[in-house]
């Protein structure tokens, strides 16, 4: 059986806005069934990759989404994506019903029924205007939408911005059990890496344009580890060439890339950084105190 075709294939992506270097030479690829955190400082270039990705703005390079060139093909592949940014972003005089209305006239591959269903499992008011509804609400009537729609690819951009804990964990709740497949590919972007991390297949990290990690969930353990040790052996822990250090109640924290975790075991207690923990270890220089 031949291997599957990545749902998403950039080489060399490059994109400047007058001085500013949003995409530097980025490279990068997604296969099929993943579940993808895109995760950047502000300013790091993740919205730009993504108005990329849906063929919002052309860029230098070669890039492929679903077998198809996103800026001259995007009607064809826009019938195969779904997109979420800020759940604040629908208009706020609009009704439920008239939403639903909108998008079964629009997206070929939007399915009323399941939505209908999903509408009654959210308790969501068909006759209210969006402005009558809660921030909660309004994430319920998103997900309700595109889980009704059978696209391939499903790009988030901050899509719980603004909503309590209870419904970010609704949110990806219902994400994760009632749409994900194996048939289909998330990409997410967002500042909340704790919340995602357990339900991520691959990390993408970015930072000035670079990709500067990008690798599978599983695959971390191998190459990066964590030290946490008395201070009165920090001296040796950083003569090991951590990527990254700081202090933590009174103890060191170092965290290695590609190190001999036998040689760090000899210093002190060895763990797995949290994805939250890497991203600042990668994103942020070594400063040696």
């Amino acid at each position: 059986m031949s291997p599957a075709l990545p749902v998403i294939q950039a080489r060399s992506l490059s994109k400047r806005y007058g001085d500013k270097l949003a995409l530097d030479n980025a490279s990068f690829e997604v296969g099929p069934g993943r579940i993808v955190g895109l995760i950047g400082p502000n300013g790091a270039g993740k919205t730009t990759a993504i108005n990329t990705i849906l063929g919002l703005i052309p860029a230098d390079g070669a890039l492929s989404v679903l077998g198809l060139d996103p800026f001259r093909q995007r009607n064809a592949l826009m019938e195969q994506v779904c997109f979420i940014a800020d759940v604040a972003v629908l208009p706020r005089w609009i009704k439920v019903n008239q939403i639903i209305d909108f998008v079964r006239h629009i997206h070929p591959q939007f399915r009323p029924e399941r939505c209908e269903d999903l509408m009654r499992q959210f308790d969501l008011p068909r006759k209210s205007r969006v402005s009558s509804l809660s921030k909660g609400m309004i994430t319920q009537l998103h997900l309700a939408l595109v889980m009704a729609i059978d696209a391939r690819l499903l790009v988030l951009d901050e899509p719980t911005l603004g909503l309590d804990i209870v419904s970010r964990k609704h949110f990806y709740d219902h994400l994760i059990n009632d749409y994900m497949d194996q048939e289909r590919t998330i990409l997410v972007s967002t500042h909340q890496v704790e919340e995602i991390e357990n339900i991520l297949t691959d990390l993408l990290f970015i930072n000035r344009g670079k990709i500067v990690l990008d690798m599978p969930m599983d695959e971390l353990p191998n190459h990066y580890v964590q030290l946490v040790t008395d201070s009165d052996k920090a001296a040796q822990a950083r003569a090991l060439g951590p990527i990254a250090e700081r202090n933590l109640l009174g103890r060191c924290v170092f965290i290695y890339e590609n190190a001999d975790q036998s040689s760090l075991a000899a210093l002190g207690e060895i763990r797995h950084p949290s994805v939250a923990d890497l991203f600042v270890a990668k994103m942020q220089p070594r400063t040696v105190s």
